[in-house]
């Protein structure tokens, strides 16, 4: 096997192989070590390896593997974790250098499950500072490379490591975050498969919190049974996250692969398309046919929940006033030393009452039950993920008013599902003329994640997009 089909292997791929002694996970763990080390300067996805634990835990699981004791699909796959996540023994900075002094002393709950799982930790990604930001920026620690362009293009945010690493063949699987789009954005202008999760189904134990309110863990991958897998080994109560109690795991893998027909799928309502860039919208608007040519009833619908969310001027202040409560010592004692522009949009939040914040909490609970409602007689929506493709970054990171600019087109279609607890799945469905990568968002309601999964893997089956590498030659 050349080393391309090495480092570009799906999860499902690499875990076959091994069971075949065609591969082993110290093999697959030494190369993408190898890998990290030689694209990490010009990429910028990988904070810091974890060296000695991953080769420790690929020989482990190599001798288990050998020893008849199989642990499952994901025993012995190497994955990325985003700097949010606490690593015991290493930093927890959440893209912050002020932080660098954190160090994780226990794993998270989620590392804990994958290391049940047999996962290979090879390191920790980037992220945007605290994880308050949609287009990928970090003024602090620096911004990861969008491996679909040689020019620097923004990766999306808040996930931006992990979606480079698996993007451009670094790891097959990252962790993210997502609370307005954090997983999903930066999947969809990086080409890989996104999971963002119902608050609840996944711990968020030992994770740095942006907003305790829409936080969510999931995975980002290259396939959506990647996906699927992945998902399976994170769920699972806590009690260390009461979100959870209560929340019995799902098993999605009996429905992953049984296709669409007879779904009712909606092309979501004309405000997840109003201002999308023109190839962007065409290559969402095709995948309505192809749904079609599936089996599927696809119709429009009009979710007037949206109008409301948009016209709601408190609405963005929410995530900052949760964040600003988070890391208030830090914007008291040194917010010069911050992130700019995270800083300014973070200590905005202190501008909302406790009474306004209270009211919102109120009127976000009644949207996701007339939602609910809206969307009685459908089983998915779709829509453009983000807005606009991955724009360069000089132009982006121009001033502020630009940023925000950006930031509004990436995160506009995906912080909608955050407040209204959907869950949903960003994947490949087009690329424009510049070659740079079109996401496909598909919305299921709250803790359907099967659902979402399910018309994710149906349309990745009908289509080859996610079989598109980046040329790193320049790299």
């Amino acid at each position: 096997m050349s080393d391309t089909e090495l480092h570009y292997q799906n999860i499902a791929d690499l875990a076959q192989q091994i069971r075949q002694g065609q591969l082993s996970p110290v093999e697959i763990t030494e190369h993408l070590l190898d890998r990290v080390e030689k694209l990490g300067p010009r990429l910028h996805a990988i904070k810091g390896l974890t060296r000695d634990r991953a080769l420790a835990e690929a020989r482990s699981a190599e001798l288990e593997l050998r020893a008849g004791h199989d642990r499952g699909p994901l025993h012995g796959i190497p994955y990325v974790a985003k700097d949010l996540y606490d690593v015991k023994g290493e930093p927890t900075a959440a893209g912050c250098r002020l932080l660098e002094h954190r160090i994780a002393q226990r794993d998270c709950a989620v590392v804990r499950r994958l290391a049940r799982a047999g996962m290979v930790l090879l390191g920790k990604s980037h992220t945007v500072q605290f994880a308050f930001g949609a287009v990928g920026i970090n003024h602090d620690t620096g911004t990861p490379h969008n491996p679909y362009h040689q020019e620097p293009h923004v990766p999306g945010g808040s996930s931006s490591g992990s979606a480079v690493a698996v993007a451009a063949g670094l790891a097959p699987m990252g962790l993210g975050s997502d609370t307005g789009g954090s997983v999903r954005i930066p999947s969809s202008l990086c080409g890989t498969v996104g999971l963002k999760t119902t608050v609840g189904r996944i711990s968020r134990a030992g994770i740095y919190p942006l907003s305790w309110t829409l936080d969510t863990a999931g995975p980002l991958t290259r396939s959506v049974e990647d996906a699927a897998l992945v998902f399976h080994a994170l769920q699972g109560e806590d009690a260390e996250d009461e979100s959870t109690c209560g929340v019995a795991p799902l098993d999605v893998q009996p429905v992953l692969t049984r296709g669409v027909e007879g779904l009712r799928i909606a092309v979501g309502d004309p405000v997840l398309f109003e201002g999308v860039d023109p190839e962007v919208e065409q290559c969402v608007t095709e995948t309505g046919a192809v749904f079609e040519s599936l089996g599927a009833q696809v119709k429009h619908i009009e979710l007037p929940e949206l109008s409301r969310i948009l016209s709601d001027e408190r609405r963005g202040l929410m995530i900052s006033a949760e964040a600003c409560a988070v890391n208030r010592k830090l914007l008291d004692d040194h917010f010069e030393q911050l992130d700019p522009v995270v800083a300014q949009r973070m200590i905005e939040g202190r501008k909302l009452a406790a009474t306004e914040y209270y009211d919102e909490l109120r009127q976000w609970m009644r949207w996701r039950k007339d939602v609910m409602e809206t969307l009685r007689d459908v089983d998915a929506v779709i829509a453009p993920t983000t807005m606009i493709p991955a724009a360069p970054l000089q132009e982006v990171d121009a001033n502020f008013d630009q940023y925000m600019a950006y930031n509004s087109k990436y995160s506009r279609n995906t912080y909608f599902g955050n407040i209204l607890n959907l869950c949903g799945v960003s994947l490949p469905c087009g690329f424009t003329a510049a070659g740079l990568p079109v996401g496909l968002m598909i919305y299921a309601k709250t803790f359907q994640e099967d659902m979402a999964l399910r018309v994710a893997c149906a349309y990745e089956q009908a289509t080859s997009w996610h079989e598109r590498r980046p040329d790193l030659s320049w790299a």
